[in-house]
């Protein structure tokens, strides 16, 4: 692993069906392994609204702070409205605290199955930010497969910028830990978030199309914050 932003994402969309800032509040996590992807995924999703947002959005970009990693079964742990955070969960804090945070160990189960997995984590959560800071037209009923497909959107435009780098094997390692760690955590539950294949679908989707694909139809083309 090198210290440049990066993503192992399959480049081959056809194998789909088989895969799938705001400042740190507290400080960056540790330089291993996994702090340095977490690092560098919060960077690059967050570089890439900053210099695309106003193509798809009016208004303009303010990042979420990046709350980062907590441990829920602290006695200390953040709390969301005056709510402790779930152990094992990942959250987007819609409050105007407006903040991403993810429990630690739900982190170091998912890298188990590769590293791309706290890539997803973290573009999945800025992406119900982005949502957040978007027209309610803009939204989709199921708000957490939109979160995907916008996390989708996030790292294949951050990789067109330079600043991630596809290398084969995260897409099936990625598909991989969702089955796995399906309805195991709060932020994997099946009848929360959609299944594996439906969550790799929707992350897909936002890969192939973009921003623009993960918007409603409808109004997709007048899309305004």
């Amino acid at each position: 692993m090198t210290h440049q932003l990066r993503l192992r994402v399959c480049a081959v969309l056809a194998t789909a069906l088989l895969a799938l800032s705001g400042g740190w509040a507290y400080g960056a996590p540790a330089r291993d392994d996994m702090g340095q992807d977490i690092e560098t995924a919060v960077q690059g999703v967050d570089a890439f609204w900053d210099a695309h947002w106003s193509e798809f959005f009016t208004e303009t970009y303010v990042p979420p702070t990046v709350l980062g990693e907590y441990d829920g079964a602290s006695a200390d742990v953040p709390t969301c409205d005056g709510e402790p955070l779930a152990d094992d969960n990942a959250v987007y804090c819609a409050t105007t605290e407006d903040y991403l945070a993810w429990d630690i160990d739900l982190m170091r189960d998912g890298y188990r199955f590769g590293d791309g997995f706290v890539y997803l984590v973290v573009a999945h959560e800025w992406g119900h930010a982005i949502q957040n800071r978007l027209d309610v037209r803009l939204r989709t009923i199921d708000s957490e497969l939109q979160a995907d497909c916008l996390a989708g959107a996030e790292l294949e435009g951050a990789a067109r910028d330079g600043t991630i780098v596809f290398e084969p094997g995260d897409v099936d390692e990625l598909r991989t830990a969702l089955v796995l760690v399906a309805d195991k955590t709060p932020w994997t539950k099946v009848g929360d978030h959609g299944s594996a294949s439906e969550r790799v679908d929707a992350f897909t989707l936002g890969q192939q199309q973009g921003v623009e694909g993960c918007l409603p139809s409808a109004v997709a083309d007048d899309a305004e914050s």
